[in-house]
């Protein structure tokens, strides 16, 4: 796994939000707050960057959110000293799956909560002059762990670059509180979800094998004969595979050719 100066890094980050931002016009930023770590990073870089009166932190559960969720994130926010409100996205959800789409399963859910959320911080970064602050990291970019045009959605993302176990370290130097570091990592869209129960493998296992494929030369048979099993490499293998069109703007004619 790569070494990373954390401080040095940090800085880095905080630089290319600064300049990201005031190159864009703007003054601000709105980012939606889960009370994961990589929200709460992206939130605290902000926070070093910019200063705590031009960060906008929005929470937004529905009605099955875990309530702990909530108050994880409310405490970051006061922590920090930021602007911020709850949104409870409830009302907006239900009544399409109520009304038309009665039959839809778990995923479709969590699909229409995810773009419902980005909706309404796209609506108050109109409110508030401000650019919408991505909390995706490298690792669910790479394997697609996210909805596209849902929380895939924002105006930069400043810890993309970073592995989940990055995310971690660079979480504790920054005096992000251990209960948000230490807890099970989920998107809280529905009861008893994790991500590492429904990626298959552990964040860290997860984080050497990406890092194995994207940043050494090594073929997949060499990667597994570091000790990987072959199962998970493949996987991780296949979810990069099944996900590239995710990590693409959507093709234009002249773009796009048929594989003979």
């Amino acid at each position: 796994m790569r070494e990373l100066d954390i401080n040095k890094e940090i800085n880095n980050i905080c630089n290319f939000i600064a300049g990201y931002v005031r190159q864009s016009g703007m003054d601000n930023v709105v980012i939606g707050l889960s009370g994961g770590v990589d929200s709460s990073l992206s939130a605290a870089l902000a926070v070093t960057a910019l200063g705590k009166e031009h960060v906008y932190g929005v929470m937004l559960p529905w009605k099955e959110s875990n309530s702990a969720s909530y108050e994880d994130a409310l405490s970051l926010a006061e922590k920090l000293g930021i602007h911020h409100q709850k949104i409870d996205i409830t009302p907006m959800v239900e009544p399409y799956f109520s009304i038309y789409q009665t039959d839809a399963d778990n995923l479709r859910l969590g699909n229409w909560m995810a773009r419902i959320r980005m909706c309404v911080l796209y609506d108050l970064s109109a409110k508030y002059r401000a650019l919408v602050l991505g909390t995706s990291n490298r690792t669910e970019l790479l394997i697609g762990y996210f909805t596209q045009y849902g929380d895939g959605a924002c105006a930069l993302e400043p810890i993309g670059h970073l592995y989940k176990t990055e995310v971690s370290a660079m979480a504790k130097v920054l005096n992000i509180p251990q209960q948000i570091i230490d807890k099970t990592p989920t998107a809280d869209l529905w009861a008893d979800q994790t991500d590492e129960g429904e990626i298959g493998m552990s964040y860290k296992e997860l984080d050497l094998i990406l890092h194995a494929i994207t940043e050494t030369n090594l073929n997949i048979r060499s990667i597994i004969n570091l000790g990987f099993s072959e199962e998970n490499v493949l996987r991780v293998k296949s979810m990069m595979e099944r996900t590239e069109f995710k990590r693409k703007n959507p093709p234009l004619i002249n773009d796009w050719t048929l594989d003979k």
